[in-house]
């Protein structure tokens, strides 16, 4: 579940990539186009504890805010307000919060808990409603929480799928507000021995995996006794990064961080946002460390635990043959559907089919013949784990849906029922399949997202807990299992005097997977784990880690005891200007810190600043910084004598009123010091003496430096100090220098020329100021140097830029890197790369931008000249990229542009691809300008066969393109062009005749036998009394395929992907009655059989990226 928090200390986990800090008290910005109707249901005068708020955003595109806030309502005598981001909080998501409305003016340490689902209704199918929900305690840190990646951005904005209709968006908000006691104050360790995990943004269902796994005590010491070494690092192994999440798990006083264990996986912060399958991450997790643990001592421990054997078997009835195939399982996937219980999933996964009529069987040397097809168990693993079949996919809807319904599972499983029917006959009968129910996962919401938690019992004791990312409860047996069946439940009647009809709701949190352990075996997997399975460099590293962490909350805990005071001194400005910066003096972060007590005198703080610098306190003047209103940060007034006498905490909350939580100072110590080593004060400072900092610039070698600074008077002139700067450069006395002011950096940069005939005074120079300066050019030396000025080398280091370039077709490898300024224009970038590529024509290179979140191409290149600068090109949403792809075209892009180029594959009569074609016409052409280009490409039959140009998608045909329609229009980035013969039956059609689709399929019979396309499909004459025999054999003819392969093809009328098996006496053009009607393509002769071809190593006309990632671990 992703989620958005106030910023946590460095040593915690952030939720969330880092936001605004004040993202929750931020006053609403108003905006004229946004107008918005609200309406809150269930609202009676008396402060009810749940309420639903309905927001309707009128012209939602036109909104340019940021963030965007509901009016506020009531809900358990508390304002709340949902808080949107229009275009997304650093995602392409679309961010959905419910705020704290009045938090800014509630009372020092208010808090107040709540349950809410924030949903966007589909205005076209409700039941396509994105609805998530969470829980939260609310206070000044946190008074917003919800999801920052709420729904894909292009799915809102997309008309065709209802959520903006009419440019007006629904959000509704449905509250729950709870009165907990102290909810902070709860310790999951204290109330029941175990800690939760953190959350990283998404990953709950990592989470409830691994709290499962590591209460199966045998995995854990499995994972403890995996080989690792003292020079491992987490971050970069699986083992060790489990060995350490899980010896946290076992000792430590509070939740637990699993980021790096998501480091060792390979991941980036974009994974640990993207929610994933918990089955799926269970798989890919379970072989991973299979993989790992070969050869060494644990090999084989997954196998042990986990792996079970069942054999498929086809059996002939009437004759001696039987056909079965042994095959192993880490879990089992039960159907939801259409059972009761786990026990009718099991029925139903031995179910026996008859294979009969059409449907028989080919046996080996007995032909075709009657037989029963299924499944039954060799064996089943010590620990048993079940996948709920909750999401399937919705023909009739075209999407996938999740199954709410009521199911059912037992505390104790017995899978030696009826004599053992689960059972094959070569099955060890001697073991007992007793399993008892250890843990539950549980997934909350819908099919666009949701929440995952666990209840689980360790021990199989009758206590279970329940497991919900950081927090660990004490549940009771009911909560674990029949709350978990799912299915619908009734509310309360509020006036049970009246008829009333109870209304019913569908409960969205239901179990998800299952984990049993089998009783003959509960010894052995929950066995007992102590230090001595922990390696001691692991035990080591992690009391070191403990310790460090405790040392941190020390200071925490103490930090309002304590001020931070960062002192930058010459040598800091020296070290940094020219290297870590250029702008400014100092990176306050790279100064010398010191962590004294705020009792402590400010006096005496200068005698620890003696001691640990070895400056006597005699040489000592401080000065405050101060940010200015152009945002640079200076020097801005020493401290005087009565603010020495006070403590340092006095002074850090007068001199910046609180906003920092640290004291910065300039140390001023008299040159004489450095040059002399004698201990003399500092000048007494006037309000004529104005202190100035330099920075000399040499053009020759494009540098900057800090070469001191040095006080003047108010009064006097440049020329009183030049050949004090002619020294402190080393140049000689009377070299004629330039002189500028470095004013300001943000958002432009700011240099100006100084006259050295004008006072300090009257050129507006004051404490703190830079001064850069540089010896004068002659016209020929400012021709020779690319940055000849102060002004144009400053202007340069602020829009710097090195870009790496990618070829598109190798986006993970960097081609060339090029420093570049923000500032260059489209055609100065492709300038750079075609004279880094020696290419002549710089049009011919083509640029796309890089999409930070899941770091590949966006979609869609750069258009020529589309954009101005390349700032524009490196921007993606509110994130800045320093990545571009590149290729190189074989015509000018500006050219290329007003053109189309198609993607065609010419097929023979026999559907097979025999070459595919890229067709570039102008925009403006049309299908039969393609297809006249296309026939001097490809080998015809005869000369003057006609062509025609099918539009194909997941192995069914949806269109053929009349020859006038216009090809700017056409678009094969999705779905294949298929170019043709047409054959000479159809030129002649009689009355009576169809024109039929063919189609390829087969059933899955682990997906509930569905329907599943594959292969090339094809366009059939059928005549009127023409019987599927005389159909046969034109198609086997047509394809030439084998006779012994086509005897074991069955045909079927198919409409909207249910068949209907055709006997050999069936008319077939009876069953295609009408001719013309839409969504042709959903009636069609099925041809089912096995699906032999080889598969394609790549997948043609895809979309160029795919955004969707499957789980996966990379190291």
């Amino acid at each position: 579940m992703t989620m958005m928090a106030a910023p946590l200390d460095e040593d915690d986990d952030m939720l969330v990539p880092p936001a605004d800090f004040n993202d929750g008290i931020e006053a609403m910005e108003v905006v004229g186009q946004g107008e918005t109707v609200s309406t809150v249901e269930n609202q009676p005068v008396d402060d009810p504890q749940t309420g639903k708020f309905t927001w309707t955003i009128e012209n939602f595109s036109k909104i340019n805010l940021r963030k965007h806030y509901s009016e506020s309502f009531i809900v358990g005598g508390y304002k709340w307000r949902v808080l949107l981001f229009p275009k997304g909080n650093n995602v392409d998501h679309l961010s959905v919060y419910l705020d704290v409305a009045d938090s800014a003016s509630l009372p020092y340490g208010w808090s107040r808990f709540a349950h809410f689902n924030l949903a966007v209704i589909n205005q076209f199918d409700s039941k396509l409603t994105v609805k998530k929900d969470t829980q939260h305690q609310f206070n000044l840190r946190e008074s917003d929480w919800g999801f920052t990646s709420f729904m894909p951005l292009q799915d809102l904005y997309d008309p065709a799928r209802g959520f903006l209709v009419n440019d007006s968006l629904i959000v509704e908000a449905d509250v729950n507000v709870r009165k907990v006691v102290d909810y902070w104050a709860y310790d999951s360790k204290k109330e029941t021995g175990f800690v939760g995990l953190k959350n990283q943004g998404a990953t709950c269902y990592m989470n409830s995996l691994l709290q499962t796994l590591y209460h199966l005590p045998y995995f854990r010491k499995a994972v403890y006794h995996m080989p690792t070494t003292e020079n491992d690092v987490p971050s970069n192994s699986i083992p060790l990064a489990l060995q350490s999440l899980f010896y946290k798990i076992q000792y430590s006083d509070t939740s637990v961080a699993t980021k790096d264990l998501t480091k060792s996986f390979g991941w980036d912060t974009y994974d640990s946002f993207m929610q994933h399958d918990v089955q799926e991450l269970n798989r890919v997790l379970c072989e991973k460390l299979e993989d790992k643990m070969k050869g060494t001592a644990v090999e084989g421990t997954i196998q042990q635990l986990f792996e079970g054997h069942h054999m498929n078997y086809i059996e002939c009835i009437n004759v001696d043959y039987k056909s079965t195939r042994k095959e192993s399982f880490y879990d089992l996937q039960l159907d939801v559907k259409g059972c009761k219980d786990v026990y009718e999933s099991f029925d139903k996964y031995v179910e026996v089919e008859k294979l009969e009529g059409e449907n028989k069987y080919h046996a080996e040397q007995y032909g075709l013949q009657d037989a029963r097809k299924g499944v039954l168990f060799i064996d089943f693993p010590p620990v048993l784990q079940l996948q709920l079949k909750r999401f399937e996919y919705d023909f009739i809807r075209d999407t996938m849906v999740k199954i709410n319904d009521r199911y059912e599972f037992p505390l104790q499983l017995d899978l030696d029922r009826e004599n053992g029917k689960y059972l094959s006959p070569d099955a060890d009968r001697s073991v007992r399949n007793l399993y008892t129910l250890h843990s539950v996962l549980v997934h909350s919401g819908g099919v666009h997202g949701g929440h995952y938690y666990a209840f689980i019992r360790p021990t199989l004791s009758e206590q279970w807990y329940k497991f919900d990312d950081e927090r660990v409860t004490k549940e009771e047996l009911k909560r674990a299992l029949e709350e978990q069946y799912g299915g619908e439940e009734e509310l309360p009647q509020t006036n049970p005097g009246f008829n009333n009809a109870p209304f019913k709701f569908t409960k969205y949190s239901n179990a998800y997977m299952l984990v049993y352990i089998r009783e003959c075996d509960k010894d052995k997997v929950i066995c007992n784990v102590d230090e001595k399975d922990i390696a001691e460099h692991l035990q080591a590293r992690l009391k070191k880690e403990q310790e460090e962490k405790e040392r941190k909350r020390k200071e925490k805990a103490e930090a309002h005891l304590y001020t931070i005071i960062k002192v930058a001194r010459d040598d800091d400005l020296e070290k940094q200007i020219g290297k870590d910066i250029h702008f400014d003096l100092v990176d306050h972060d790279k100064v010398r810190s010191f962590r004294i007590q705020k009792q402590t005198l400010f006096t005496q703080f200068k005698e620890e600043v003696a001691k640990e610098l070895g400056i006597p306190v005699l040489c000592q003047r401080f000065w405050l910084w101060a940010k200015r209103q152009n945002h640079t940060y200076r020097p801005n007034r020493p401290l005087n004598e009565q603010e020495e006498l006070q403590t340092v905490g006095h002074l850090k909350e007068a001199s910046n009123k609180g906003h920092n939580a640290e004291l910065k100072l300039f140390l001023e110590v008299p040159l004489q010091f450095f040059d002399q080593k004698i201990p003399v004060a500092p000048p007494e400072k006037t309000k004529e003496d104005v202190l100035l900092f330099f920075k000399l610039y040499t053009p020759e070698k494009e540098q900057l430096r800090y070469v001191g600074r040095t006080f003047v008077k108010a009064g006097g002139k440049p020329t009183d100090i030049l050949e004090r700067l002619c020294e402190m450069a080393g140049f000689a006395p009377n070299e004629e220098i330039q002189l500028y002011e470095e004013i300001k950096f943000e958002p432009n940069v700011m240099c100006e020329h100084i006259d050295k005939k004008s006072t300090f005074r009257a050129s507006q120079l004051e404490d703190g100021d830079i001064i850069c300066y540089q010896k004068a050019l002659t016209r020929e030396e400012e021709e020779h140097y690319r940055y000849s000025d102060v002004p144009s080398f400053l202007e340069y280091v602020r829009n710097r830029q090195v870009v790496h370039f990618r070829r598109l077709e190798k986006p993970k490898e960097d081609e060339f890197c090029l420093e570049l300024s923000k500032q260059h224009t489209y055609d100065d970038v492709v300038e750079k790369v075609a004279q880094q590529l020696a290419l002549e024509d710089a049009s011919k290179i083509r640029l796309t931008s890089h999409n930070c979140y899941s770091q590949q191409p966006k979609p869609q290149p750069i258009k020529y000249r589309g954009v101005e600068r390349l700032s524009d090109m490196l921007v993606h949403y509110n994130q800045t990229s320093d990545i571009l792809y590149f290729e190189t075209l074989d015509l000018p892009l500006p050219e290329l542009q007003g053109l189309k180029t198609l993607k065609v594959a010419f097929h023979n009569a026999k559907t097979e691809e025999l070459s595919v074609h890229n067709i570039r016409l102008p925009k403006q052409s049309t299908v039969g300008d393609v297809i006249n280009e296309l026939k001097g490409k490809v080998e015809l039959s005869i000369p003057k066969a006609e062509l025609r140009i099918l539009e194909v998608f997941y192995h069914k045909i949806y269109k053929i393109f009349p020859s006038n329609e216009k090809i700017e229009n056409i678009n094969d980035q999705y779905w294949t062009l298929r170019a043709e013969e047409i054959p000479e039956e159809e030129k002649d059609l009689g009355p009576q005749d169809r024109l039929i689709h063919v189609y390829h399929f087969t059933r899955d019979a682990s997906q509930n036998h569905m329907v599943q396309n594959f292969g090339e499909p094809f366009f059939l004459v059928v005549r009127e009394n023409e019987t599927l025999t005389e159909v046969k054999d034109r198609i086997r003819k047509k394809l030439q395929v084998p006779d012994e392969e086509f005897s074991k093809w069955k045909f079927a009328f198919l409409s909207l992907g249910r068949p209907e098996y055709l006997q050999e006496s069936d008319i077939v053009a009876s069953r295609f009655q009408k001719r013309d009607t839409y969504g042709a393509w959903e009636h069609y002769l099925g041809l089912e059989h096995t699906d032999s071809a080889p598969k394609r190593s790549h997948q043609s006309n895809q979309n160029r990226h795919s955004f969707e990632k499957p789980v996966k671990i990379y190291n």
